[in-house]
Formats: structure tokens, sequence, C-alpha cells
């Protein structure tokens, strides 16, 4: 099979939705099937094909509130024939923006199913582009334009329960595929590390050999809620403890993190390290005790799942709809508030070894079947899902595009696909939470008979709805 992976930004840029791209290629490569992942690329002047195949696009770089990501063009022909070349058979989109809506594009060209993740929930980050009172208004266009991206899949699938409950809150009615992150976990196993790496690390971070640490990893946005963190550390945290917290990463809000932290006097007890490439990551989470995080934007985190990979148990603020990430006492516990948060720091400190062993080997257990064929043979079955519907909507478009011709007087021997699916634009999709097409008018059709397909029965029918009728 051949998959063309849409995404905003790819490396050297570092976040988990490039993550989880690189791992599920490679999980696709390792079993036989090819991939293109097409990106923006700001160092670029034209569209190319490098040797790990990624087409990079010409891209302008965004703010610094943005990350300084690309942003590409959504069309461009170049860029269309280099794809019409690959001829994928799936096309998968991890974006909604620029990227998103070329693969959206592509996918109708090609004639070809998409399949879209949504990894992000973006409630928690419409700050970015419209702070303070205009908030709540670009919350709900942005809701309103996900739900169209959305409208545009074959599948959709998401890394936890919370995506698709957002799903369901902004409208989507196509279910949403649970499929849970993965980590690169021979990189980061237990042992990967080698004891005198270890030892010039924490050296080199001035951590002293009877300090216990604990690590965050992930972008130092707002919506990753480091400073409830470091509130937290400080209302619970005793010089005595001999606790150490480690935040790797950067961000938008490292130098308001910065202040705060020495406002309240954790110089001592707090380390920025900034930005660590992804390839240098294993070390600075070998050296951690614990894994912790009071993050609730997070869907699935990888960072998490690196930390369990490399044997820490997790740390983590109660969210209930990621309940089952972390399991207590199997791969770490959960929080409510600061006390609990340093009652469980204080009660992994004071394991012995073998029980601290037992723990660490129960946090590795917990995220086994986390690799990357694991995930790769996960969305394998959704693709397949998605062209098997998408090759019985296109017959029953076309057989049913000519009844609907004959029906309207059109001549139906002179139809070509590019009429045919001039028609398919005026079809209605009903799902199985429909009891009839009542929201017709959405899509401005006025015209009858009308061809509506019922996603929950599988086929199409013709229903005799009035223009007025559907105008009610």
């Amino acid at each position: 099979m051949k998959i063309a992976m849409f995404t905003e930004c790819y490396e050297p840029y570092i976040n988990g939705v490039i993550t989880h791209i690189k791992i599920l290629t490679q999980g696709l490569r390792a079993l036989g099937h090819e991939v293109m992942i097409v990106t923006g690329d700001t160092e670029c002047a034209h569209h190319y094909v490098d040797e790990g195949n990624v087409l990079h696009c010409p891209a302008a770089k965004t703010g610094k509130r943005l990350y300084g990501y690309p942003i590409a063009s959504p069309i461009s022909r170049h860029r269309r024939d280099l794809i019409k070349a690959f001829a994928p058979d799936v096309i998968h989109i991890h974006t909604e923006f620029s990227m998103g809506q070329s693969g959206i594009r592509m996918a109708k060209l090609l004639n070809v199913p998409m399949v879209y993740t949504m990894h992000t929930m973006y409630d928690e980050y419409v700050y970015y582009i419209a702070p303070g009172v205009l908030s709540r208004p670009a919350t709900k266009l942005a809701r309103q334009y996900f739900m169209l991206v959305a409208g545009h899949a074959d599948a959709i699938t998401g890394p936890s329960e919370k995506v698709a409950q957002y799903c369901r809150e902004i409208g989507v009615r196509t279910p949403v595929n649970v499929i849970n992150n993965a980590a690169e976990l021979e990189a980061f196993r237990p042992g990967a590390v080698s004891e005198d790496a270890k030892a010039a690390l924490r050296e080199k971070l001035g951590i002293a050999g009877d300090e216990t640490v604990a690590i965050f990893v992930g972008r130092l946005g707002r919506e990753k809620s480091v400073d409830v963190l470091l509130g937290f550390w400080k209302e619970t945290v005793r010089p005595e403890d001999k606790f150490r917290l480690i935040v790797i990463g950067d961000g938008p809000v490292r130098p308001e993190l910065e202040a705060q932290a020495a406002e309240l006097g954790l110089g001592d007890s707090v380390i920025f390290t900034g930005r660590v490439v992804h390839e240098d990551m294993p070390p600075y989470v070998a050296i951690g005790d614990m894994y912790i995080t009071t993050s609730l934007s997070d869907t699935n985190s990888i960072s998490m799942l690196e930390g369990m990979a490399s044997g820490l148990p997790v740390l983590a603020l109660t969210d209930p709809l990621n309940a089952g990430q972390v399991i207590d006492g199997v791969n770490g516990y959960s929080f409510n508030n600061a006390e609990e948060m340093g009652a469980y720091m204080r009660k992994i400190r004071d394991m012995s070894p073998d029980e601290r062993a037992a723990f660490s080997s129960s946090a590795v257990r917990s995220v086994r079947a986390s690799g990357a064929e694991d995930l790769a043979k996960k969305l394998l079955s959704v693709y397949t899902g998605a062209m098997t519907r998408e090759t019985q909507l296109t017959e029953a478009v076309r057989l049913l595009a000519m009844e609907y011709c004959r029906r309207s007087g059109f001549s139906a021997e002179k139809l070509t696909r590019k009429k045919i699916y001039r028609v398919y634009d005026k079809f209605i999709f009903a799902s199985e939470f429909d009891d009839e097409p009542v929201t017709a008018q959405e899509f401005d059709i006025n015209v009858r008979p009308i061809l509506v397909y019922h996603m929950d029965r599988g086929k199409f029918e013709f229903t005799e709805y009035a223009a007025s009728e559907l105008s009610n």
C-alpha cells in the first residue's frame, strides 16, 4: 500500500505530531508499505523529494507565538504532479491547516480515501491567535472549521477518548477510531543509556547523587500548564526532600516560567534545559526517577510514553478523559492537588530497590504494545476500511448518478467522471444519528429527487423532498 502523509512541518522540528508520524512511518515501512511525507519547508525555494521520500514544499515561517512553524500554500501544480507520480492509495492528513487542505484537495483529485488524525485539543490553543475577549468567538469559529475538515474524511482517528468526545461536541458525525500514540521503545528501554552517560549528564546539570529527579518533557506553551506544576512544587516540596525537577523543552512561555520559578524561590530545585533534539532525549529521560505532568491538554503524551518505556512511573494530574493511561500502582499515580502529588513523589522516593525495580518493570510492560509496528497495524486497518468504503461509494455514486440523470432528463450515456462528481456534490449524507436528512439546507440543495446515502445501512435511497420541505 502507498500512503501519503501531510503535515505542516517535519524534522528537524520537534513536537508530538512529528514524532507520531516518524514512528508510524517506521512501522509502515517495516511492514513493507511505501510512505511519502508531504511537508512545508522554509529552507527550500522549490518542491523536491529527498532520499527519505519526504516531499519538501516551499513555505513561509510563522511568528514566535506559533513556534516559527512553516506554512505553505495549499495549492501547487508541481506538488500535485509529484504526488500523482507517487500514486498513493490513501492520503492521511495530520493537520487541519495549509498542508491538510492540500491533502484534502489531492484526495479529491486522485479519488482516493482520506484519513484524518486529530492530534490536538484546539480549544486549548485558541489564545495563540485570539487572546482575551476574542477567545470565545474564535473558539466557535475554530470548531466550525475543524468540523468542516472532518467532514471530508473517510475515517478519523485520535489518540484518546478526549478527541472522540471533542469531535462529538463540535458536531462531527463520523466515529473516531481511538488509536493510542506510540514510542520508540528500543531507544528508550532501560539500559539503553550507559551508567557513565547518565552520570555525566547529572554532573552537567548539577544534580547530586542523593537527589531524586522528576522530569517533564514538552513544548513550553500555556496549554502544558507547567505554571501549575511549579505552583504545586512550591506548595509541597521542601529542601530536605532532595527533589529536583527538570523541565525539558522550549516554547513561548519559557521566560515566564523561569521568572515564576525565580519568584517562587525554586531556583535551586528546578532546572530548565531548553530545547533538546529528540535523538539526544534518551539520556535526559534515563536520569529521571519519575515523570510528572499537570497538563490537561494532552491527548496521549508521547513524552509520557517515552518515560514509561524508560521505566519511569508517571505522576499525572487527574484527567477523566484520559483515564486508563496512568493506572495507579501499575505505571504511576494520578493526583488531584499539590498535597497528593507530594505524597506520591515521596512514596516513590522511599521505595526499596526491589520495589522500585518492580514498579519500573511494570511501567515498561504497560507500554509494550506501543511500538512502531503496533501503531502501523492499527492504522492499516483504518486505511483498509476507508479504501473499502470509498470503492463501494464510488460504484454506488456512478450507478445512482446515472439514475439521477435519467430522472432529471440528462443524458446518462454522456456522463463523464467530472459530471458524475458534480452530481455527487449534490448528494446528502445521512448518518445513523439522523432520522431523516433534515440538514439538507446546509448543502444548498433545491432539486429533487434527492439521493440520500444512509451510512448505517450502507446504501443510497431516493427521497422525494421538495425544496419547501428542505427549507423548514
